[in-house]
């Protein structure tokens, strides 16, 4: 027996097609729509977990620009206390100062020199006195130039004829002379040694 189909098959196949067509693009549009959402949620994410470690590393910056700020100010305060250890240490030196200023001139003042007055001015030290002759002056000045552990740099100011009165009234020709010596600075380890022994 043969069957014939009567139907119009070109506009039910087309119809198909075009069925299949539609369901294609609307899934296509839901695999893009679904790619778009999961790229959004991804970004979203990393979003997130950027601004997370981002506050984690300025967390970690304040933690030790104060921990920085506390080196500093440790620092500043060892300096400070470096400077009044270094203000004792000289004050403890100037305070022995004008012992061993008149050991030394003691020491190295030749026979025949006399020391009348003797004047500090911070490192400057004026010294005036009366000699037998020009000899012992200079003999003076080449002591303190040379052999003095703490002046340095004498100068000569003048030095002129003086009449001086003896204990028999008789006039003697001296020489009056005044000279200027600048007051070395000892060596820290020097003044600290002094310290320790004038705690001692």
């Amino acid at each position: 027996m043969i069957l014939i189909n009567l139907l119009p098959y070109r506009e039910e196949r087309r119809k198909r097609r075009k069925a299949a067509f539609f369901a294609g693009l609307g899934l296509a549009g839901l695999v893009g729509a679904g790619l778009v959402v999961a790229g959004y949620l991804l970004l979203q994410f990393l979003t997130t977990e950027q601004q997370s470690h981002n506050q984690y590393i300025q967390s970690e910056i304040s933690r030790l620009e104060a921990q920085i700020k506390d080196i500093a100010n440790l620092k500043a305060e060892i300096e400070s206390l470096k400077s009044r250890q270094r203000a004792v240490e000289d004050l403890q030196t100037d305070r022995n100062t004008p012992v061993q200023l008149l050991n030394d001139l003691a020491r190295l003042a030749p026979e025949g020199i006399y020391l009348t007055a003797i004047r500090q001015d911070n490192k400057l030290v004026t010294i005036s006195g009366i000699a037998q002759t020009n000899e012992r002056v200079s003999e003076f000045l080449r002591n303190v130039s040379r052999n003095s552990e703490w002046l340095e740099k004498p100068d000569l100011i003048e030095v002129k004829l003086a009449n001086v009165s003896t204990n028999s009234r008789e006039q003697r020709r001296l020489l009056d002379f005044s000279m200027k010596v600048s007051i070395k600075a000892p060596p820290r380890d020097a003044a600290t040694a002094i310290a320790a022994q004038k705690k001692s």
